[in-house]
């Protein structure tokens, strides 16, 4: 092995290492409850479409606020992503994990939600590291009743589609 393709391995396990970190990170921060503008761009491209199970939303401030209002549904959380299969290619990379979500209603009734299913996000290499510029979160099964998630204040951005 010559030393330029010790180079792309060593780039190709750093990119694999580093977004495996943003995608734990993420979810890690949804229970930590720091849903704010730091929190949008540390994880997200200004373009970033995101697919959530209340709609789709279109740039970071539309996934800033459907995010915010959405985890404001939850007294507490417990979000864990396993195995993501990643696919690099130069400064943009796919990554496939499953991903399960408890979550304890905050309307006092102590109620757990579970959903589980898969994630398949689209990432870009910045000038500040990967971010996440798609996402698309594919419910395959819930137990529970899941919250209403409560209208948006005028202005507010709207999912584009509701399931």
């Amino acid at each position: 092995m010559d030393i330029t393709e010790m180079q792309r391995e060593l780039r190709a396990l750093t990119d694999r290492a580093e977004i495996t970190d943003l995608l734990d990170r993420y979810l890690r921060s949804l229970d930590e409850g720091v849903i704010d503008e730091e929190w949008a761009r540390a994880f997200h491209t200004e373009d970033v479409t995101a697919e959530m199970p209340v709609g789709t939303v279109h740039g970071r401030d539309a996934v800033l606020a459907t995010v915010g209002r959405a985890m404001a549904l939850f007294d507490r959380t417990v979000h864990l992503g396993a195995g993501p299969v990643i696919e690099i290619d130069g400064d943009r990379a796919t990554a496939r994990g499953a991903q399960l979500s408890t979550h304890v209603l905050a309307d006092g009734s102590e109620e757990v939600f579970v959903s589980a299913g898969r994630t398949d996000t689209e990432l870009v290499r910045t000038t500040a590291g990967w971010r996440i510029s798609a996402t698309a979160l594919r419910i395959a099964w819930t137990q529970g009743t899941p919250p209403r998630l409560p209208e948006a204040p005028a202005g507010a951005p709207e999912p584009a589609a509701r399931r």
